[in-house]
């Protein structure tokens, strides 16, 4: 019994047309003068444009795209005959919105094969960049990022914190990131359009500081000729960080400690008060509390500057941020050297995790600046690491992997999440997301271990 031949689908103009209008990408083609010869009902809703508007225009004027003066992916297609596929940009809609887009090119033919234009897909990404926004903004507050508990519950008291006129100690190891978290708490205030004003107190001697501070009148000693302001009149409006504030001699303490109390001062030289509405955040990494009973720091100036207290973790307390920090320095660098370094290699980043950090988030910055020296380009391999890195990585973790790092991070956030929940396991296995039974093998694998009281409750 002989088989029927099989009939293969012809594809008609108005079959194409009706696929073309049911999809939700939008699609216009252009003839050779760049002017737009069709366009889609997905174009229509997406740029807010109407065919009737769109066809015989220039798809420059149409689109307004940051890619149509200089960068154009359709003209380099049909220059080369190559389609380019899910290239990012953005269009301005019919209202001046602007819209991210991943659009797709191929060069248009006739039946005889002669090129007579071209063929650009675009997609709406809006509620992807809505939703990514919203997931990053779960490990951001200004610039600071983390993924850290530790950190998280900083960020979930940062803006209320921010919103406070109440003075602010910031304590934390050397590189942790005090004057960035200032910065932050200074953008979330009401005295955000005023200037932040920074001062490290313990890189100048007592009597430039107290000028710097206060500012002095002309006369006021030898050479001065002219009044000069000082660091409060400067913060005016705005926000005054005195760095390394345990550095401060009792005497200058005494000043420090009228301008909180009573908001105003007097210049070096001067006899009228003026007064200040500087918000001062204050920051150390000493322990003032100790300082404090040893009788090197004012125990009233303490209580002055101890309002809010904020403790910034150290950087080997949070190393689950560490790809998120390698990756916001990247960034940050391939936009300062004009560079296109695409990421850094999972052996290099193995090594990172295994290191201590005794200089923190600053210690890892100028790693990757000087890695940026060495890789301009491409992916930040072992080799461009620094030698005490290198070393240390050969020596501790031998030819570490990506898994390694990732046992690592995860002992790690379990540890702590162990230790905030005093080891309440159920507690701890809510903390994390995951069932009780999923924790308690994670314990036994990473070899984490758990004290004799297991910290249930006893409800």
């Amino acid at each position: 019994m002989s088989k029927s031949p099989r009939h293969t689908p012809v594809t008609t103009p108005a079959t194409t047309d009706a696929i073309l209008e049911s999809i939700s990408d939008g699609v216009f083609t252009v003839d050779p003068e760049w002017r737009i010869t069709s366009f889609n009902r997905a174009a229509e809703e997406i740029t807010g444009i109407s065919r009737r508007d769109a066809i015989g225009r220039l798809c420059s004027e149409v689109f307004r795209s940051n890619m149509c003066e200089t960068d154009c992916a359709l003209r380099k297609t049909l220059k080369n005959g190559r389609p380019i596929i899910g290239r990012s940009g953005y269009i301005i809609d019919e209202e001046g919105n602007r819209i991210p887009i991943s659009l797709s090119t191929a060069v248009l033919k006739d039946s005889n094969g002669k090129v007579v234009g071209g063929a650009e897909t675009f997609r709406d990404l809006s509620e992807v960049e809505t939703l990514r926004h919203e997931l990053e903004g779960r490990f951001h507050v200004g610039d600071i990022v983390s993924r850290s508990p530790l950190m998280q519950r900083l960020f979930e008291v940062i803006p209320t914190i921010a919103v406070s006129p109440s003075t602010v100690l910031l304590n934390g190891e050397t590189g942790t990131g005090k004057e960035l978290m200032a910065r932050t708490i200074h953008s979330l205030s009401k005295h955000s359009s005023g200037p932040f004003v920074a001062l490290n107190c313990g890189a100048l001697p007592d009597t430039l500081l107290e000028s710097e501070l206060f500012g002095y009148k002309a006369g006021a000693f030898t050479g001065a000729t002219k009044d000069k302001p000082g660091r409060f009149a400067l913060a005016k409006g705005g926000t005054l960080f005195l760095d390394e504030i345990g550095e401060v001699s009792p005497a200058l303490q005494v000043r420090l400690l009228r301008v909180l109390q009573e908001h105003c001062y007097e210049p070096l030289g001067g006899t009228t008060p003026v007064t200040t509405d500087a918000r001062i955040i204050v920051a150390t990494n000493r322990d003032l509390a100790e300082l404090t009973r040893n009788g090197t720091f004012r125990e009233d100036l303490y209580y002055r500057v101890n309002v809010v207290r904020i403790e910034l973790p150290p950087l080997r307390r949070r190393k689950e941020d560490l790809p998120l920090l390698v990756e916001q320095f990247i960034a940050k660098f391939n936009r300062l050297h004009h560079a296109t370094v695409r990421g850094m290699a999972p052996e290099a980043l193995s090594l990172l995790m295994a290191h201590d950090w005794p200089g923190n988030v600053r210690e890892l910055e100028n790693v990757i600046e000087r890695a940026f020296v060495l890789c301009p380009d491409g992916t930040i391999e072992i080799r461009h690491l620094p030698d005490e890195l290198t070393l240390h990585g050969s020596r501790s973790v031998g030819h570490a992997s990506l898994q390694d790092a990732r046992s690592q991070l995860e002992a790690q956030t379990i540890q702590a999440a162990l230790e905030r929940n005093n080891y309440n396991r159920l507690a701890t296995a809510k903390a994390l997301g995951m069932h009780k039974t999923s924790l308690f093998r994670k314990i036994r694998q990473l070899g984490i271990p758990l004290p004799e009281k297991d910290g249930r409750s006893k409800q």
